[in-house]
């Protein structure tokens, strides 16, 4: 499976059975507005056969960023069936306080290439429920935000990390050279470790190792 990350929390994935979007960002000048800086290229080139929205927020839900005719499928719950096979949506919350302050969010998680993979959006609880924990299941790939703020810092998302033994891990949702908030992924590389830092921006699953503890994956900011 190729694995593509297009900045913040968008993805795009490559394999056999079809082809996965999630979180896309489009027009986010409205965040200039508020005096935020979000300068990651536009997406280009991204085909889909599903397209997998975790919820509404703007950096999130571009899907006119994305070409071909995909299903999408947009912050829900339950078990459904998609061009990849069965997708399971975990109901979940953007913020402590049961999505009072900034709304839903679904866990998405889904089999390609034979691994399963789990993308949490923008997960904002203190931590995972034990129903959450059961309904996510065995991970391969966690794609997981790590930079405070309006989602999980980097102690949280650790937590989550240990509790799913997850094969790999890709941080996401963090600061860069091309946004000017969130917290870095460095305290989350710090207190998971066994880091592999890419210098490109996508990878191959098949090219990563695989040992006996998560791996963290860094791609190259884009």
């Amino acid at each position: 499976m190729r694995v593509r990350w297009y900045g913040q929390s968008a993805f795009g994935l490559v394999a056999a059975e079809g082809n996965v979007a999630i979180d896309p960002f489009g027009d986010v000048s409205a965040l200039a507005a508020s005096g935020l800086q979000f300068e990651y290229p536009p997406i280009e080139g991204l085909t889909a056969d599903l397209l997998l929205i975790t919820h509404e927020h703007l950096d999130h839900n571009g899907v006119e960023a994305v070409s071909g005719q995909p299903l999408v499928v947009r912050s829900t719950a339950g078990r459904l069936s998609s061009p990849v096979g069965e997708v399971v949506a975990v109901a979940s919350e953007h913020d402590e306080v049961a999505g009072t302050e900034r709304g839903p969010n679904t866990i998405f998680v889904f089999t390609l290439d034979g691994l399963r993979v789990c993308h949490f959006g923008d997960f904002g609880q203190r931590q995972l429920r034990p129903e959450q924990e059961a309904a996510i299941g065995e991970v391969d790939l966690l794609l997981i935000p790590v930079g405070g703020g309006p989602t999980i810092d980097a102690k949280r998302a650790a937590e989550v990390v240990e509790r799913l033994a997850p094969r790999w891990v890709v941080p996401m949702h963090y600061r860069t050279e091309r946004i000017n908030f969130l917290e870095s992924a460095e305290p989350f590389l710090d207190l998971v470790g066994n880091v592999l830092r890419l210098e490109a921006a996508s990878f191959d699953t098949q090219a990563l190792p695989r040992g006996d503890r998560p791996l963290v994956v860094l791609p190259a900011v884009p």
